[in-house]
């Protein structure tokens, strides 16, 4: 077992003026060398709990630990600069009047001057910056920016970074690109990491864990696999596979929704009630027309690899499949649902 690099204990934050917690007896451990996603909409709590963790906002409860040291209990508070961590912000933070390299060795002017131009050189070899070492800020791409800010935020050699939505400035094809990037640049460097994100698939791309968060509280903390197929609340489910939901009524062993029943073998919390909401993936629905289906279908939608179609119930509610392209039906087809049983998740009405 890995050591545990990171160690909340009953984290809890309240705003002066907010009647609820920011954040709200959070507990958590990240081990030595993992990169854990905390991610959730906006409001949630996990940029003032990345906060907390940096020593930037105090919280009124509970203790955390880093590489086993404790640095903020009620009676200790330990200050940002002397908690050994690196920081990468979403807007890059850079010194403009500095060159790459000054800004890499910024953190390391303690040094001497030999050890210095070693480890900038090592940090931008890791974060492929060769030749760049003498243009400023301003003579560099967003994504060429993003690198010096995390080998920066590396050269030190901290025991934990700390990054604030890191990609959400840039564009789609440099997001997608140094996404990537960074996973492989922190696992070279074997540096534990927490960043901060909104959109989920950057999170199950990059994370080893991912923490949902959600008013405060963390929903579920898993890995992305865990997460991604066994959602432990209505609220995980939807933000984070955007999955269809069906009012369902239990009919024996059967549950009931008004384009058809389905059939639930798996333990849930909904088992000992009589009504439910079915979450149906998108990629799960199989589409079979049928002229006396009850779903109609209202739009197609072209996506390379795949169709998304939505479907539109009796009700009018819509529901929404994704399948491969060797499925072609038209607009206004009828159509059944079909769907593995080991696919169905059901969760009791009104609980997050």
């Amino acid at each position: 077992m890995k050591p545990v690099i990171l160690n909340l204990q009953n984290i809890a934050k309240k705003f002066v003026g907010n009647s609820s917690n920011a954040v709200d007896n959070v507990c958590l451990k990240l081990h030595k060398g993992d990169i854990l996603g905390l991610l959730g909409p906006s409001g949630c709590g996990k940029t003032t709990l990345l906060r907390i963790i940096a020593g930037f906002e105090q919280p009124q409860t509970g203790t955390i630990e880093i590489a086993e040291k404790l640095v903020y209990s009620p009676e200790l508070f330990t200050p940002a600069e002397q908690r050994d961590i690196g920081i990468v912000f979403q807007d890059y933070a850079l010194f403009p009047h500095l060159t790459v390299v000054g800004n890499v060795a910024f953190g390391l002017k303690k040094q001497p001057k030999q050890v210095v131009e070693q480890r900038v050189s090592e940090v931008l070899a890791l974060v492929q910056l060769q030749g760049l070492e003498k243009r400023y800020p301003y003579e560099l791409s967003g994504g060429q920016q993003q690198r010096v800010a995390l080998a920066r935020a590396l050269a030190p050699q901290p025991q934990l970074m700390l990054l604030d939505e890191p990609l959400s400035n840039l564009d789609i094809q440099v997001r997608l690109q140094l996404r990537e990037e960074i996973r492989d640049i922190l696992k070279a460097a074997g540096t534990s990491a927490i960043f901060v994100t909104h959109d989920q698939e950057e999170a199950l791309v990059m994370s080893d864990t991912v923490g949902v968060m959600y008013q405060g509280h963390l929903e579920q903390l898993g890995t992305p696999e865990e997460i991604y197929t066994h959602p432990a609340s209505r609220f995980v489910a939807e933000f984070v596979t955007q999955a269809n939901f069906l009012p369902a009524h239990r009919q024996g062993s059967m549950w009931s929704t008004e384009v058809g029943c389905f059939q639930f073998a798996g333990k849930s919390t909904a088992n000992n009630h009589d009504s439910a909401e079915l979450m149906i993936r998108q990629e799960d629905v199989i589409l079979q027309p049928a002229d006396d289906a009850a779903l109609v279908i209202r739009t197609r939608r072209f996506l390379g690899r795949e169709y998304q179609y939505c479907l539109q119930t009796p009700s009018g509610k819509e529901l929404h499949a994704r399948t491969m392209l060797d499925t072609l039906l038209p607009v206004g087809t009828k159509v059944n649902l079909a769907i593995a049983t080991d696919k169905l998740r059901v969760f009791p009405h009104g609980l997050g």
